[in-house]
């Protein structure tokens, strides 16, 4: 069996074979879509997001997968949707 890494939130190991490559940012950030793509709907991506750095960036700071992983997670902390129009008047 071929080592994909330990986390379960990444069962095709595919963060983890992107820090292992010198590559990007536009590579990782196709890797990231298709790793986000293969999680479940309604999983706290936040939590997932926040895992996946604690395992790796303290080892790789200067990866673009690490300046992805922190751009997703920036990403989340904000509202989704519109801030102005007519839901906001109406709400």
């Amino acid at each position: 069996m071929v080592f994909k890494g330990n986390l379960d939130i990444d069962p095709r190991g595919l963060i983890y074979e992107a820090y292992r490559l010198d590559i990007g940012p536009e590579e990782c950030r196709s890797i990231f879509l298709d790793w986000a793509m293969g999680t479940q709907l309604g999983a706290d991506m936040s939590a997932m997001l926040q895992t996946l750095l604690d395992e790796y960036a303290g080892n790789a700071p200067d990866h673009a997968m690490t300046q992805v992983l922190r751009e997703g997670l920036q990403k989340m902390d904000r509202p989704l949707g519109r801030q102005g129009g007519r839901a906001r008047r109406i709400s």
